[in-house]
């Protein structure tokens, strides 16, 4: 018994902890607002319930009205369980529509045998997803991807792209019609799985075209793992630089005046502190069962 309520506390503090994130995330790039039109995109794995799931729960405590419509993609893929997401969407009472688009068969013709089908997949199933969020007129577009997911494209885009670039908590689309949110950005993948792992989703894995997963993003997703385990608040602590950018301390002069510059005989604020040794903040991850038992009050204006 004892056992059973320690397990329920810390699932409890770990709801509390997502929902936390989310509505900081959700505050801080005014993702939401009132009377938008929400649609979220749902393909059956953990990042997504947890998105719905914790979207629904906004829905009901925040001072602003917003609408919520789940959207999943079929795609024809052999063996996808079309039954699924219809029957928990049901049995939530949530506004749904699913949308029938044979893109396998057109992965498949264009992808050689063998090859990461990943690429050409996602490219189709944004076009289409847009569509859709113009068919139902929706204001925004919600994604599942959190904290995990932008680290890992910072160093995808580092290593293999001379960029230094992310996945924005929002952005508006590249044809300017639409705005994309990611409300889990701030939140753990390590939490997300924990989340669905209690709350039992029915999850459809990603792996019915038989295609593998990209390997350069497996192999960084291996690469900060295991810096997680060695190094605990070194994920924290690459994920504030993302929030803390100094363009004068980089080296893109298209972003940055550095032809500009003059010495003007007064104090700078951006100047060659650059050079002193960096102080560190101890970064540290307080254990689940640590964590404070109080939520924010979110607000979304």
């Amino acid at each position: 018994m004892a056992e059973h309520q320690k397990q329920s506390n810390n699932f409890n503090k770990l709801e509390k902890r997502i929902r936390r994130d989310t509505g900081k995330a959700i505050a801080d790039f005014n993702m939401i607002e009132d009377g938008d039109k929400i649609m979220v995109c749902l393909s059956g794995g953990k990042d997504s319930y947890t998105l719905l799931d914790t979207l629904l729960h906004m829905q009901r405590v925040a001072p602003i009205s917003f609408s919520i419509v789940a959207v999943n993609l079929d795609q024809k893929q052999p063996g996808f369980p079309e039954h699924v997401l219809p029957q928990y969407l049901s049995s939530l009472g949530v506004d749904y529509q699913v949308v029938n688009e044979d893109t396998y068969s057109i992965v498949k013709e264009k992808i050689p045998e063998g090859k990461t089908t990943c690429s050409l997949c996602s490219r189709l199933r944004r076009g289409i997803l847009y569509r859709t969020a113009s068919e139902l007129s929706a204001t925004k577009i919600a994604l599942g991807h959190h904290r995990d997911d932008i680290i890992e494209t910072l160093f995808l885009n580092m290593f293999y792209g001379g960029s230094l670039k992310s996945m924005p908590p929002k952005l508006v689309t590249d044809d300017g019609k639409h705005i994309v949110i990611r409300p889990l950005a701030y939140c753990r993948e390590k939490d997300i799985a924990k989340y669905a792992a209690g709350k039992n989703y029915p999850i459809i894995p990603c792996n019915l075209c038989g295609s593998q997963e990209n390997l350069q993003r497996q192999n960084i997703k291996q690469m900060l793992q295991l810096w997680d385990k060695q190094h605990p608040g070194r994920i924290e602590s690459m994920f504030r630089a993302l929030t803390n950018v100094v363009p004068s301390h980089l080296a893109d002069f298209s972003l940055y005046d550095f032809k500009g510059l003059q010495a003007t005989g007064e104090a700078f604020a951006e100047g060659d502190i650059g050079f002193d040794q960096p102080v560190f903040e101890h970064a540290s991850v307080p254990p689940d069962d640590d964590i404070e038992d109080s939520i924010e009050v979110i607000n979304i204006s």
